[in-house]
């Protein structure tokens, strides 16, 4: 056993199916009794129908847009300090939760997160925010949210397409937990649990959407996938997968789906302990194919090409990418790095690997 720390984050998770009639009292056990919803535009009507009970919800903010913009969080301020909110309700995925963090930052408002897709931002402290084309990202407890209210049921009306792109955006979340810098053996358990928990259930959830124990195991898979992201560094897949989202503007699941296979099969050669265990959770002995086949088999577009991504973009994302040195537990390389972008950009198989 080598030596490691760990450092659990503060989580209060209510979990199941029905549990979104506990959002009164999920409020009050936050500190709240004026709280702001968020949603996206395409959830507004879904997020007023699903919260119409509750009286401690003053206002409705539906701007929430990927990438988080921070045009659209000054204003979200806003609506929140004209409502004279002094909580906040994410309902939705990734790009609502990351506009209730935005706004925790800036206020320290508590917030209650209602996630709807398998995104797993929910359990980080982890905000990634646009401006003028650029997307970064910050570490904060300040923008963890106090209390996550996971509901079975609001997942079954989630699209066959966005299901698996969703949930393959969560199993990167542990992939790369498994050779973070300051992976523990906590988290590896935590990570290897996640990814086979998803990877069982999205094949099922592709052929039968409604199916409630796929849908349960799929948001399990996602819960523990955000808590490993919460907890450990990432690496680069998600410095990419960044890099190309806030540069082209490209939806944030699709792309995660898209590049880790890739990232995958660039990182294997260095870390075989973490491929081991990643062919255990897949049931595979080569992790990287088996990951580009799970995106075939949920219907995630196979090419960053088929997002909008221009070709040229392919030395944009590069250079960007090389710009400032992070950790990684292959080195970054210039020339294996652009063959990797382009190889997602064209949408072929990625390189193969013997991880087991």
């Amino acid at each position: 056993m080598h030596n490691f720390v760990y450092r659990g984050l503060p989580a209060h998770v209510i979990f199941g199916q029905g549990t979104l009639k506990q959002l009164e009292n999920a409020i009050e056990t936050v500190g709240g009794t004026r709280a702001m919803l968020l949603s996206t535009p395409g959830q507004a009507e879904a997020a007023r129908d699903a919260t119409s009970g509750v009286a401690a919800i003053v206002g409705h903010f539906d701007g929430a847009a990927m990438h988080t913009p921070v045009e659209v969080t000054q204003r979200a301020l806003d609506a929140v300090r004209e409502a004279g909110a002094d909580c906040l309700v994410a309902f939705g995925g990734g790009s609502t939760t990351g506009l209730g963090k935005a706004i925790a930052l800036r206020t320290d408002l508590p917030q209650v997160a209602i996630p709807t897709t398998y995104a797993g931002s929910e359990m980080t402290p982890i905000l990634g925010q646009t401006e003028n084309g650029i997307k970064t990202t910050l570490k904060s407890d300040k923008v963890l949210p106090e209390l996550v209210l996971y509901d079975v049921d609001l997942t079954l009306g989630l699209p066959v397409g966005l299901s698996g792109t969703s949930g393959i955006n969560a199993i990167a979340h542990a992939v790369e937990g498994l050779y973070a810098q300051d992976t523990n053996p906590i988290m590896q358990m935590m990570a290897k649990a996640g990814i086979e928990a998803l990877a069982d259930a999205l094949p099922t959830i592709a052929q039968a959407p409604h199916d409630v124990e796929a849908r349960a195991g799929a948001l399990y898979g996602a819960w523990l996938c955000g808590a490993v992201l919460g907890s450990v560094g990432m690496a680069l897949h998600h410095k990419l997968c960044h890099t190309l989202g806030g540069s082209f503007d490209l939806p944030h699941a699709e792309t995660h789906a898209i590049v880790l296979p890739h990232a995958v099969a660039y990182n294997a050669p260095a870390t075989p302990e973490a491929m081991a265990m990643l062919c255990e959770a897949l049931k595979t002995n080569d992790p990287a194919q088996a990951l580009y086949d799970l995106a075939r088999a949920v219907a995630a577009p196979p090419a960053l090409k088929d997002l909008g991504m221009p070709h040229d973009g392919i030395d944009k994302a590069t250079q960007i990418a090389i710009a400032n040195p992070y950790w990684n537990p292959r080195p970054i390389e210039r020339e294996a790095i652009r063959g990797l972008i382009a190889r997602a950009w064209a949408g072929e198989r990625p390189w193969g690997v013997r991880g087991c």
